[in-house]
């Protein structure tokens, strides 16, 4: 990954930082970049890292980190990356999706704050998300950080209630506290929906999506790292809360189009009228997917630009051609 210039060089840098999380898709990128820039590092995670990380990285495998003792892991630690969490579950058959959200989300980042800031972590910083702030924006409205919460599903209520807990934690014990809301983050390695819609265009699959006019915000892998790295040590971060993206918002059409374009081939997209793909998604009861592809979700990047001069590392074009060579990769190897 390409260091940002904008910020200083860490020399000097001795804190040890602990990463929670440290085997999914933005731990793994993490604990490797952090690893090149020689910073010591300890992981908490329910499984075994990869032979890549062995012996670069400390790691402890825990269970329910919600009544979990964490002390072991925080000794000698300055900082703590929080990115454990329980994601967003598509068609949730639990009974209680919320309580199942806020034992992982809440309970957990709490208890391990609460210790981090009794063994004397200087800096906690957590991975919130952009939908704290909502579902959707006005096209040409991003959110804001001063903009009011209306988190609508239990994941992102959950999310919230942490990033409360924190920052009352934070007053009351003096640890700083960072808060980032990333939207969809995507690049080598991704899973889920962004997989799946690559998929879809390498296999050349007709899809009604040529006339949609939205916007969409967006973050690499790589810039989503690089922003909580300058975060670890920057002074301002201390007790913000942050978007971030990669400064460039795409309508669903132009994400399908270069995305094609970075695979080496075209995509078929039918220019469906967009108001008679939202009736096609009411009757089928897919309003949900209907928000993704149809909406707009903007978020607004000055504030951590202007506070902690902070860039993005890559283009969006960068971070296209990087996943759609990861892809083609595993497409040879099938």
């Amino acid at each position: 990954m390409k260091q940002n210039t904008t910020r200083k060089k860490r020399e000097g840098y001795r804190d040890r930082v602990l990463v929670t999380g440290a085997s999914g898709f933005i731990g793994t990128n993490l604990l490797n970049a952090l690893a090149r820039e020689k910073i010591a590092l300890r992981a908490l995670s329910r499984t075994y890292l990869t032979d890549s990380l062995e012996g670069l990285v400390d790691c402890m495998v825990i269970g329910d980190m919600a009544t979990a003792d964490c002390r072991r892991a925080l000794e000698g630690v300055g900082a703590v990356v929080h990115l454990a969490a329980r994601v967003h579950v598509m068609n949730d058959k639990s009974q209680s999706p919320l309580e199942e959200y806020r034992m992982v989300n809440v309970a957990g980042t709490l208890n391990l704050a609460r210790q981090a800031a009794e063994c004397g972590v200087r800096r906690f910083i957590f991975l919130s998300t952009v939908k704290v702030n909502g579902e959707e924006t006005r096209k040409g409205k991003p959110f804001t950080e001063t903009d009011l919460p209306n988190p609508s599903d239990p994941y992102a209520i959950s999310k919230l209630e942490a990033e409360k807990g924190l920052l009352a934690l934070s007053k009351q014990t003096g640890m700083e506290v960072v808060i980032i809301r990333p939207p969809l983050v995507y690049g080598p390695g991704v899973k889920a929906n962004f997989f799946r819609m690559i998929e879809w265009i390498y296999k050349g699959r007709p899809l009604p999506l040529g006339s949609v006019h939205n916007r969409r915000s967006l973050v690499a892998i790589d810039n989503l790292i690089d922003l909580i790295i300058c975060c670890i040590e920057h002074p301002a971060a201390k007790n913000q809360v942050f978007f971030v993206s990669d400064g460039e918002d795409l309508s669903t059409t132009d994400l399908l189009r270069r995305l094609a374009n970075a695979l080496g081939t075209s995509a078929m997209l039918l220019p469906i009228p967009q108001h008679l793909l939202k009736m096609g998604f009411k009757m089928a009861g897919r309003n949900d997917l209907a928000k993704r592809l149809l909406g707009s979700l903007q978020v607004d990047i000055s504030k951590v630009k202007r506070l902690l001069g902070w860039q993005p590392v890559i283009s969006k074009d960068e971070g296209f051609r990087q996943i759609a060579e990861w892809f083609l990769g595993l497409e040879d190897h099938r």
